[in-house]
């Protein structure tokens, strides 16, 4: 049986549509990143399959409970961790893990292994009496994952939960998610991230609330983009990326760190990219060809269709 198995899940707020018939299964252990920008319906998704709100049509179950007509029985089965950590600044650690162990109804025989665990899993032992306040971001992060699974849910929703949190340790809070995984925990994670998706044994590709596409890191990358792609320097990078957008051949140009990606419809027509940017000023560097990156196919697979519609 699925974990998370949506149909046609939508979300209305008046006229506008966050969520728009969104299809998902993902099965019991999965890893599954919830990629898009900001806006795209991410977080509206999340707190429909918590059960937080209810759907404006489709259905969905998680964890094989109905959202919309089982939602109380669901929030004992799931946990959830959004951007802001979930945590009270004011409390210490120990003081959180209790609230949040009364809060999910943790039996008290169980509490003293329970907390052990999340505080060894966030790295704060010896901490255990400090005021969340005082910790820093990662710790934080970890404390707050701890909170979250002390009831041991077979699902587990992540909001943004890396947002604002360095590198670092960024990719410690990644191993404890595989962690849980490897033991059997359903994790949909959403993130802005493009770099953290290729931790998720599937990612899920959402704009404007429709579902873009959805495949592992690998299949995703090895989509055909209609053309071929190539990298380049130049200066300025601005004139560049507009003078590039304007040329015929370009299918779609967009700035990546300090130099730009051209997806161009005939490898051809790379000659003559450098002597028609050098016409308007601009120096440039020989294309190169690449290989598309998750945020390349992401770039394109969002303006195909907003060219459609």
């Amino acid at each position: 049986m699925s974990a998370i198995l949506a149909s046609g899940l939508t979300k209305r707020f008046g006229a506008f549509t966050a969520v728009d018939q969104l299809d998902l299964d993902i099965e019991a252990g999965e890893v599954v990143g919830f990629i898009g920008p900001n806006g795209a319906g991410k977080s509206t998704t999340i707190r429909l399959l918590c059960g937080l709100l209810r759907p404006s049509a489709g259905a969905a179950s998680v964890a094989g409970f109905d959202i919309a007509h089982q939602a109380s029985g669901l929030r004992a089965h799931i946990g959830y961790m959004s951007q802001k950590f979930s945590l009270y600044a004011n409390l210490t650690v120990r003081e959180n893990l209790r609230f949040f162990a009364g809060l999910y109804r943790v039996p008290a025989s169980e509490f003293r292994a329970r907390s052990a665990f999340a505080i060894e899993m966030a790295g704060l032992a010896g901490r255990e009496n400090a005021l969340v306040r005082t910790l820093a971001g990662g710790w934080k992060q970890r404390l707050a994952l701890g909170c979250a699974i002390l009831h041991r849910p077979p699902v587990l929703f992540l909001d943004e939960p890396t947002s604002g949190v360095e590198p670092q340790a960024r990719r410690r809070f990644w191993d404890l998610i595989h962690t849980l995984a490897a033991e059997g925990v359903t994790i949909l994670v959403s993130t802005h991230y493009m770099d953290e998706a290729e931790y998720c044994n599937r990612i899920a590709l959402i704009d404007a609330g429709r579902l873009v596409a959805m495949g592992s890191p690998s299949a995703l990358r090895g989509r055909h983009l209609g053309g071929a792609l190539f990298e380049l320097e130049a200066a300025p990078l601005g004139a560049a990326l507009a003078a590039l957008r304007r040329m015929p051949g370009v299918i779609e140009a967009a700035i990546f760190g300090d130099g730009l990606h051209v997806l161009l419809r005939d490898e051809q027509d790379t000659f003559a990219l450098p002597a028609l940017l050098r016409a308007q000023n601009i120096t440039a560097t020989a294309p190169r060809p690449i290989a598309p990156s998750l945020e390349d196919v992401f770039v394109r697979l969002v303006s195909r269709r907003h060219v459609a519609s």
